[in-house]
């Protein structure tokens, strides 16, 4: 080897060296500011702990959540161990069914105040008029402005909602959030020369077009529309539902006084309903059943001619090509794609060619409707620990990378515009499903009236048969509700007497009893 080329190795070998030595240094230096910025040593980031309390929940529960929403986070900051805490845990309540249960807002309050306070809140949206009112959760505004924090993608359904709840300030965020439209079959309406329902259509004129697409009889009878997808409610359950964007009570914040005899609201509706199952728009439970099995026999009937006779329509009449319009949520999309693909694969069915439009209104609440819910909209407590995690918490599950994530799923809508897309490509109007505002939440605390009086789930077993007798002709909706405010008084003093009453006539759903949300729903009339 030449003493040139000997010398060229060393310098080469040399520049090796210091740039070796240099990708260290600036490893070293990245290492410093990270243990820097989580206020730990160079070596080993401090480790903190992150409180998360919700109103209800269990240990069992808790697998699902930190999969939906803290494993993530969790594993991109291993130095944050992030502790669940419940307020009412579903395994203490088990056995003590007819028994007075405590507060939950006291106990959820509890633990935001206690000893030793959670950081993060995930809260009930009903209950976050309430919680700014007893100035429990920490206004996010100016952590916003300071961190810059961009929400102006935010859509109306999930902005709007948060702010009506915080007298137009910002105390929560929701990441992802769920609406319900009106779906319609666009072979029925031109098959029928109608115009098919468009965005902002009130319930009126929603009702006119499903009096004028249907008809029909046996296996081909085609009805209007349904209030729910599930169609074959009973007469309570659709006018608890169509009146829901009224929020109408059905007694006093005070439980002290029925109010459904205060005016013509609750008869109206009552009436309105009735004369559409009578001129068959929309299909009473009779209707459902006789349409129901119409379809069984036709299945059946192909089926003995050699054909598959599997009907994955069943209780979907929608689905099945029988209803013009239903107002169903997000998720029935995927069901719809299911649907239609089976359908198309099959000779015995057709694929529904379907649309979406705004879920109806009323004129006199223009803008609001469509059963919307935040998913999990959390907050920082105002007593918190650890309120700069919480806020790094809550911003790492609304930013704009985690909406990017969700926006995969086929249940719930990221609630940043940008990342909102019909699902695998398919063509309908994905707005219909934010364009409208929430309903505001109820501000009565009727959950801690019936926390408080538990007999009145008797009120549901009172209007289920009173509004069954107006459904079978036997009582005028007038009669009605005049006897709904009679026998509700009597109950609403008897339960004041008596606060556990007996438990019995409670409302259930199908499969059980219902959920104490349900039974609190059903009795204030918010169903």
């Amino acid at each position: 080897m030449s003493m040139e080329s000997g010398q060229s190795t060393k310098k080469e070998a040399g520049r090796k060296v210091r740039r070796t030595a240099a990708i260290g240094l600036s490893l070293v230096m990245a290492s410093a500011v990270l243990s820097a910025c989580s206020g730990g040593t160079a070596d080993k980031p401090e480790n903190r702990v992150l409180r998360i309390g919700m109103m209800y929940g269990s240990p069992d529960q808790e697998q699902w959540i930190r999969q939906q929403y803290t494993d993530t986070y969790e594993f991109t900051h291993q130095n944050i161990e992030l502790q669940f805490e419940y307020a009412i845990n579903y395994n203490d309540m088990r056995g003590q069914n007819g028994e007075q249960q405590p507060d939950p807002y006291e106990k959820f309050k509890e633990l935001l105040t206690g000893k030793n306070p959670v950081d993060v809140v995930i809260a009930d949206y009903s209950n976050l008029p309430r919680m700014t009112q007893d100035g429990l959760l920490k206004e996010l505004d100016p952590l916003i402005t300071k961190d810059k924090f961009d929400i102006s993608d935010y859509v109306p359904t999930v902005i709007d909602g948060i702010k009506a709840v915080g007298d137009n300030k910002i105390y929560v965020l929701s990441p992802t959030f769920s609406c319900s439209a009106l779906f319609y079959n666009k072979k029925i309406f031109q098959k029928a020369g109608v115009q098919p329902p468009t965005d902002n259509m009130t319930w009126q004129q929603v009702f006119d077009l499903a009096r004028k697409v249907s008809g029909g009889e046996g296996a081909d009878q085609v009805y209007g529309m349904t209030i729910n997808r599930w169609g074959g409610s009973d007469l309570y359950s659709d006018v608890s539902t169509y009146v829901q964007p009224l929020q109408l009570k059905i007694f006093d914040d005070k439980a002290e006084k029925m109010l459904v005899d205060s005016g013509t609201s609750w008869s109206n509706a009552i009436k309105t309903i009735l004369d559409l199952y009578k001129v068959k728009a929309i299909p009473n439970q009779e209707g459902y059943q006789k349409l129901s099995e119409a379809l069984n026999k036709k299945y059946e009937k192909a089926s003995k001619e050699g054909a598959n006779n599997y009907n994955p329509f069943q209780g979907d009449l929608f689905g099945s090509g029988n209803i013009a319009m239903t107002v169903a949520d997000y998720g029935y999309i995927s069901q719809m794609k299911s649907n239609n693909n089976y359908a198309s694969q099959n000779k015995d069915f057709t694929p529904v060619d379907w649309d979406v439009v705004t879920a109806p209104v009323f004129e006199e609440k223009p803008g609001i409707g469509g059963n919307s819910y935040l998913s999990q909209p959390l907050g920082i407590n105002n007593k918190a620990q650890n309120a700069d995690d919480a806020w790094d918490f809550i911003k790492f599950l609304n930013s704009k990378e985690w909406a990017k994530l969700k926006s995969r799923s086929t249940y719930e809508i990221p609630a940043r515009a940008e990342f909102i897309k019909p699902i695998d490509g398919m063509q309908y109007n994905i707005k219909a499903f934010y364009t409208l505002k929430p309903i505001p939440p109820d501000t009565s605390n009727m959950q801690d009236i019936y926390t408080k009086y538990p007999g009145l789930n008797e009120m549901y077993s009172i209007s289920q048969q009173l509004f069954q007798e107006a459904a079978t002709g036997k009582k005028t909706p007038e009669e009605v509700v005049k006897e709904w405010a009679v026998k509700g008084n009597a109950l609403l003093k008897k339960v004041k007497a008596n606060p556990k009453g007996t438990d019995q006539g409670g409302a259930t759903t199908e499969g059980g009893t219902a959920t104490e949300k349900e039974k609190v729903d059903a009795a204030a009339g918010n169903g």
